[in-house]
């Protein structure tokens, strides 16, 4: 809506920010975001054949969710709602679907952006389901968030999700060009000085055109080109993306784990980094170190577990920045460890086992008679003590006598340090079949 001051051209001496200046005019302007917005776009292909369905648009910042909600409200001629769910409560969403109520008595249809849409409670979400099945509102709800986890179900079953992309260098290079058409000078930065500020935005369009402007501000007209230094000194670099209680944290936990677990030591050290960089808590690090050891080498190498305590104790002994340098050996221990998950099977199997046989008792061959009626029961009968067997192996069963068959839970495989106990425990078996003490 046009307010006085617009109406009488006042605003537009205003100083506007360049990312405002260079703002999409049409959706085909949008960059980075073709496969939404291109000419085969799913919103291309939508408008094209006259209908919008209620929408939610998922992406980091910096990636044109604002801007195509409102080019979305112009293409298709529907009144504009614009609310914050960080500012914006009950009473707000209130008055905006009265507002599109009163709209669509008189014909209009009207399209509600609602930014950060993940931060309303369920109750608040809960509220735009009728308006959303009435045709009252057209929902456009913007999230950096997983919907998955942070939208209502019933919300998601009503909307279409798009997935904007983190905006790539060829797309943060042509924003710059168009800065350059806007400010009518080139970006006075050499080519490794422009990568780095490509660098520095990491994917956020938004940020790339601030960066830009205060570049254009830093460097004079006419004067040589500031090289990567120079930039560093002039503008501040972006925060990495890196909300530890948020899917992001656990994306970047995901990765290290799989890296350590396939054995690349050059992409776990490189996610390790990125946690460390975004702000990771390093005793939480440790602890997913001593994880993996357990869960992935397991004892293919037996000194993994040693190796990653060890790491703990250094960085708790060291502090930061020189502990962390501990967490990276054990992280590169790791990576190149050979791997095993006998361990973890082994024990989720026993357990299963555990749950599902109930209170059976150990074999009464095995038990102590301390009593004389325990001795009378049988307690103890029969046992041979492995010290004074041949080999100090007797073959004894160890099971309850209701197993039938000799379970196998532990199964090493032909790598590392398993190597050598499969071989001891191949020969084990052989001697208790030999001795009746089941295969």
């Amino acid at each position: 809506m046009t307010n006085l001051f617009q109406a009488a051209g006042l605003e537009a001496a205003a100083p506007r920010p360049l990312a405002d200046r260079l703002r999409p005019k049409t959706l085909a302007e949008v960059t980075g975001q073709d496969h939404i917005v291109g000419p085969d776009g799913t919103l291309t292909r939508l408008i094209a054949g006259g209908r919008l369905p209620s929408l939610v648009l998922w992406g980091p910042p910096g990636c044109g969710k604002t801007t195509i909600a409102r080019l979305l409200a112009h293409e298709t001629r529907l009144q504009f709602e614009q609310l914050s769910a960080i500012f914006s409560g009950v009473q707000e969403l209130r008055k905006a679907f009265d507002r599109a109520k009163l709209g669509r008595e008189q014909g209009k249809g009207t399209l509600l952006f609602i930014d950060e849409i993940h931060r309303f409670n369920r109750a608040q979400q809960d509220s735009f389901l009728p308006h959303m099945e009435d045709g009252t509102i057209t929902l456009v709800g913007a999230t950096t968030e997983n919907p998955s986890f942070e939208l209502n179900a019933a919300l998601l079953s009503r909307a279409t999700v798009l997935t904007l992309n983190r905006l790539d260098d060829t797309a943060l290079d042509d924003l710059l060009k168009r800065a350059e058409a806007e400010m009518g000078r080139e970006l006075p930065l050499d080519g490794d000085a422009r990568a780095t500020l490509i660098g520095m935005s990491d994917g956020d369009g938004r940020s790339i055109l601030n960066l830009a402007e205060d570049v254009f501000s830093a460097f004079p007209v006419g004067g040589k080109a500031g090289t990567p230094e120079e930039l560093v000194r002039v503008v501040q670099r972006r925060a990495p993306i890196y909300d530890k209680s948020r899917e992001g944290h656990y994306n970047l936990v995901s990765a290290l784990h799989k890296s350590v677990r396939g054995s690349d030591p050059d992409a776990a050290l490189y996610w390790f980094c990125r946690m460390l960089d975004g702000g990771e808590d390093r005793l939480f690090l440790a602890r997913r170190l001593v994880r993996m050891a357990v869960e992935d080498i397991g004892l293919a190498d037996p000194q993994a577990l040693v190796v990653c305590n060890a790491a703990k104790d250094a960085y708790d002994f060291l502090g930061s920045p020189e502990g962390e340098l501990a967490l990276a050996e054990a992280v590169i221990y790791l990576a190149t460890a050979p791997k095993s998950n006998a361990n973890y099977v082994a024990f989720k199997a026993a357990m299963r086992a555990a749950k599902s046989h109930g209170s059976l008792a150990p074999p009464k061959i095995i038990l102590n008679a301390p009593t004389k009626l325990m001795e009378d029961e049988g307690y103890g009968t029969g046992y041979e003590y492995d010290h004074d067997a041949p080999e100090a192996f007797s073959g004894q069963n160890y099971f309850p006598d209701e197993f039938r068959d000799r379970p196998l839970y532990y199964d090493p495989p032909e790598r590392g340090f398993e190597r050598e106990i499969r071989k001891r425990l191949d020969y084990w078996a052989k001697l208790r079949a030999k001795r009746g003490g089941g295969g």
